[in-house]
Formats: C-alpha cells, structure tokens, sequence
C-alpha cells in the first residue's frame, strides 16, 4: 500500500530514468565515433538507467492505493 504522494513521485522517477537513460544511450552511439571507450560507457549506462526505469513500472503496476 502506498500513499498518492509515493506514487506521484514514483511516476515522476520513472520518466526521469525512461527518457534520461535512452537519451544518454543514443548519445553514446554518436559518441563512440570519435571516443569509442566512452560511447560504450554512455551506451551500456544510458540502458542500464533505462532498465532501471521499465522495472520501476512493473513495481508502480503492482502498488495499490491506501484507503482513505
């Protein structure tokens, strides 16, 4: 049970490491072009935040409202 608090600022996490993580996953792709080592940093960190972000959705899925 969560209160509406929670699970406002879950949501808000989530879309933070979502889009947080693939943008800085496609800028490792382009980055790799010039700096291959730290392209493959920012690739395999952007997805890891991003992973992060889709398992944070199961988690929201499963919480359940407090009742009033």
């Amino acid at each position: 049970m969560a209160t509406l608090k929670t699970i406002k600022r879950l949501q808000n996490l989530i879309w933070i490491l979502v889009y947080g993580g693939l943008l800085t996953l496609v800028l490792g792709v382009f980055t790799e072009r010039s700096d291959e080592p730290l392209g493959w940093t920012m690739v395999v960190g952007g997805g890891v935040v991003a992973a992060i972000g889709f398992a944070l959705i199961f988690v929201r899925a499963r919480l359940k409202l407090d009742p009033p």
